[in-house]
């Protein structure tokens, strides 16, 4: 399973959440099967991508915050994690999650790939 792990300000739209995927899939050389976001961002219209949806709990990315090589002093202040975009993918990913690709960003978001066995 490769997943894409989702990071957003609010107010993000959905075409460049879009542009954001397809630049961290190339960079990866891997197309993600399943789009991850935070529990906080479920309702966001950016969500719709044509990627299944996994929806993660504060308890789901925090249990993964000490594999995220990256952090951010905004998104730990303004959501109490520290790594979103990669704790999203690493969580989804599963049993032997590894991350593909750390955090690239772009001007409001984030996004991370991750492997795992689902």
């Amino acid at each position: 399973m490769i997943v894409a792990g989702i990071g957003a300000r609010p107010g993000c739209e959905a075409g460049e959440i879009a542009r954001l995927l397809a630049l961290a899939a190339g960079h990866a050389g891997l197309a993600p099967t399943l789009l991850a976001v935070p529990w906080f961002r479920a309702g966001e219209a950016w969500t719709e991508q044509g990627l299944p949806l996994s929806v993660l709990s504060r308890a789901a990315l925090l249990a993964v915050q000490p594999a995220c090589p990256t952090r951010s002093a905004r998104a730990l202040r303004e959501t109490g994690i520290g790594s979103v975009a990669e704790g999203c993918a690493l969580a989804a990913a599963g049993r032997n999650a590894r991350l593909v690709l750390p955090r690239i960003a772009s001007a409001n978001a984030t996004c991370a790939i991750a492997s795992g066995d689902g």
